[in-house]
């Protein structure tokens, strides 16, 4: 008996909101430098559309990508979609704006895990980066998140905290690991620092070499450290869709330059499977270093 098979992505990210309300420096978002138009937030019924196509092989929705998550309004029925689904959700905010009522909901929505960026254990270091925030409200934002987890006997979502390791924080790195602590957060996370100026060297480049993505050459440059074979796991496992509806490769195509199709024209599958896409692909094999989205990436 002969079975039809598609190939589709066990992951993709769903970009649940395109602006920010922070203006970190090395986000595009957060230095406006993306040409997007408005400020806007995916289609609830677009998004479930997405969901009812790929939830036979789906494993993990992520909602997110180059803006703040929580500045969609409707972010606990989007999880709760795909919680309902039996997939795997995940988010990442600065949780600004994580109120004792949204907390509960994103709770009750069935979200699995929840990351939130803190840089600093102290709000002169914390707003160094980023920009606009406010340290107390992102620390009142987990205990909420973590005093409902208890009140309503959940295990989720997993809270983890992730720290961008920068030149500017990294004395705090032993203070973080205190607080995460005391907040009764699941995981602190270290995580290198994607830099959009590194050849010469950048002022965010941190002093100790493992928290680095880049190490100094023979050339006198900086490069990304592993180096770059002519090959891309993502391409064949997941995918991104903005908030336009664009299905784009992965989440280092900021600009949303390589579209392989609109699910708003098309099935995701019809856009997945598509000329553009299997170009795309065929190029990554030849020379990924023709891509210059490709040049930070630490992928294999």
């Amino acid at each position: 008996m002969q079975t039809n098979f598609i190939c589709l992505p066990n992951f993709i990210s769903v970009e649940a909101s395109n602006f920010c309300n922070l203006q970190c420096p090395e986000c595009p978002t957060g230095k406006k430098q993306l040409s997007s138009s408005d400020c806007s937030t995916i289609d609830i019924i677009m998004y479930k559309t997405l969901i009812d196509e790929l939830k036979g092989t789906l494993m993990h929705v992520i909602l997110y990508f180059q803006g703040e998550p929580f500045l969609h309004t409707q972010l606990n029925e989007l999880i709760q979609y795909a919680h309902e689904a039996r997939i795997y959700t995940s988010t990442s905010t600065n949780a600004q704006f994580l109120t004792n009522e949204r907390a509960k909901k994103i709770v009750y929505s069935g979200l699995d895990k929840l990351i939130v960026s803190i840089d600093g254990s102290t709000q002169e270091v914390y707003e160094m980066y980023r920009i606009g925030g406010n340290l107390y409200k992102a620390i009142e934002g987990i205990k909420r998140i973590v005093a409902w987890k208890k009140e309503l006997k959940s295990a989720t979502p997993l809270v983890e905290i992730q720290f961008l390791v920068l030149k500017t924080n990294e004395h705090q790195m032993k203070e973080m690991k205190q607080l995460v602590k005391n907040l009764g957060a699941d995981r602190l996370t270290f995580k290198t620092a994607q830099l959009s100026n590194f050849e010469n060297g950048n002022n965010l480049l941190p002093v100790q070499k493992l928290y680095a993505r880049y190490k100094k050459g023979k050339d006198g440059k900086f490069h990304i450290k592993g180096g770059q074979p002519n090959r891309c796991w993502r391409l064949w496992s997941g995918a991104v869709v903005n908030v336009q509806g664009e299905v784009l490769p992965c989440c280092f195509d900021k600009a949303s330059e390589f579209s392989f199709g609109n699910i708003q024209d098309s099935s995701f599958t019809s856009c997945w499977h598509s000329e553009k896409a299997s170009d795309f692909r065929g190029n990554i094999l030849q020379n990924r270093k023709q891509f210059d989205m490709c040049r930070n990436c630490t992928s294999h």
